[in-house]
């Protein structure tokens, strides 16, 4: 008899046969791994966060974050299901039965909220675990299991003989006492270290742990090394999953950044990520823990000003303009924003020769056979009187991704324009995030149909970014790693935007 329980999580993945081996510290280029986009945003996070704290509203501002962790978490792990409508609803306004629909989840309502509850205040301990300056250890590790699971009576078991599921009673708290190692359909097993191995093998990844806070390895890589390693140990019963992404949040607050946010659909790249790292190779788990801290980074820049704005009472509406005030008279901020600037002036350089070339690689690839094509890059640089052109799709691509296009303190532009068949353009915009500029700014890309209307005119139409999330840059950025970042950011916007004109022909 052993638990299924991961065969039914987000640490079943679809792997060849793996004998179990013990944990290996982290690979020897472990430097080279290093995010190059996150220290330059934390720097400008951490300057605003400060304003944040200082106005009282923080706490709203990381509830709403934390509630969504929370819910987000055991929709990875297939504990429950939820509709985003009511997702959004239960991040907003709080984790509550009476808001949970009939229908809108798979599970009792009950059962729901009390295990979105437990993750939620799983969350809010690893705050306090930080806060006490204490350091990680089995005990806590288990006790972290403990609170995960108290709403959680009980998982599933399999006998290998009959192939018979039935429900087993969860040890809570304690490591495992019968192998967990997960049946894939085609019979092979992925094993995970034997329960006589664990207590042993935990010691060793604590010990790792430490030495690697003392060595200063990035957050993004030692979530992403103490998550894998966790899970290649898988020492409870059920609920590793839960766990692991608790620590890899553990990393991250240490770190005065955000707990490791993952969602619904974040779920095949992580299962992914897991399986390229049972291979030896850590760098896309690495590379989505750095993504989701971006992410987060980014919309807490833009979400921070509209719960400064949601703040009613009148002594925090004075003391925030008063500090507006300030900091807009302040010589550093303007030369923050005008190093930004000039940043941006040579990554848009760089964008319109490079639309330049593939509109003229276009337009020889399709003269032989298409007589009136009509291919070219345009732009307005800073300054140009045509910045305020395009304004919709900007803002239409911001929504996508989830920040607030700011067009009034800076905004310029780039088109490829397509006429061949259908006429389609790719819009790259560069652009304040957030109601507030203080040397932040993005770059976003977007593709839409031109479409001529009964009246002669071009309307608008079918617009898509063609990223995840926007390009971000500050004065904080180191110029050399910010053009290498910038160019291969932009290979792969143009191949999106291509893709995107071949399926409208």
């Amino acid at each position: 008899m052993f638990s299924i329980a991961t065969m039914l999580s987000e640490c079943w993945y679809k792997q060849a046969f793996m004998l179990w081996r013990p944990i290996e510290d982290l690979p020897l280029n472990w430097q080279s791994l290093a995010s190059s986009e996150l220290p330059p945003l934390v720097t400008v996070w951490n300057e605003q966060a400060d304003r944040l704290r200082q106005s009282g509203e923080f706490q709203t501002f990381s509830e709403k974050l934390r509630r969504e962790i929370a819910i987000e978490t055991g929709i990875i792990e297939r504990l429950y299901t939820i509709d985003r409508g009511i997702t959004r609803l239960l991040i907003e306004q709080g984790i509550n039965e009476a808001l949970i629909p009939h229908g809108a989840t798979d599970r009792p309502v009950k059962q729901v909220v009390s295990l979105i509850k437990d993750q939620e205040a799983a969350i809010e301990g690893l705050f306090d675990f930080v806060g006490g300056q204490r350091t990680l250890s089995t005990s806590y590790i288990k006790q972290l299991h403990q609170l995960l699971t108290q709403s959680q009576d009980s998982t599933e078991a399999l006998y290998p003989i009959t192939d018979k599921i039935f429900r087993v009673s969860l040890i809570k708290g304690d490591w495992k006492r019968q192998p967990n190692n997960p049946l894939r359909p085609d019979g092979s097993v992925h094993e995970y270290c034997p329960p006589e191995q664990v207590a042993s093998e935990m010691d060793v990844l604590i010990a790792l742990h430490h030495q690697h806070r003392d060595q200063k390895v990035p957050p993004e890589i030692e979530a992403a090394w103490l998550h894998h390693r966790f899970t290649q140990i898988h020492p409870f019963q059920d609920g590793n999953g839960r766990v692991a992404r608790c620590l890899a949040s553990l990393v991250f607050i240490q770190a005065s950044w955000f707990p490791l946010i993952l969602t619904r659909d974040d779920r095949a790249d992580y299962i992914t990520a897991l399986e390229e790292a049972d291979q030896g190779n850590l760098s896309s788990l690495i590379n989505l823990f750095a993504k989701s801290q971006k992410q987060a980074f980014l919309r807490s820049l833009g979400l921070s000003e509209q719960v400064l704005s949601e703040a009613r009472r009148t002594q925090v509406i004075i003391s925030s303009i008063a500090e507006k005030l300030k900091q807009n008279q302040s010589a550093s901020i303007q030369e923050r924003c005008k190093k930004a600037e000039r940043f941006a002036s040579k990554l848009f350089d760089i964008a319109s020769n490079r639309l330049q070339d593939v509109a003229d690689e276009i337009k020889i690839s399709v003269q032989n056979f298409v007589d009136d094509a009509q291919v070219f890059a345009i732009s307005a640089p800073a300054g140009d009187p045509r910045s305020y052109y395009h304004r919709y799709q900007v803002v239409e691509a911001a929504k996508q991704l989830g920040y607030f296009a700011n067009l009034r303190n800076y905004h310029t532009w780039i088109q490829l324009v397509i006429n061949v068949e259908a006429s389609t353009a790719v819009l790259i915009s560069f652009h304040v995030l957030g109601h507030e500029y203080r040397g932040l700014l993005v770059c976003t890309a977007c593709a839409y149909h031109r479409d001529n209307s009964e009246e002669g005119e071009r309307s608008i139409s079918d617009i898509q970014s063609l990223t995840d999330s926007p390009f971000q840059f500050s004065y904080a950025d180191e110029e050399e790693n910010l053009l290498e970042r910038f160019k291969q950011w932009l290979e792969d916007v143009i191949l999106t935007g291509l893709e995107y004109w071949n399926k409208s022909i």
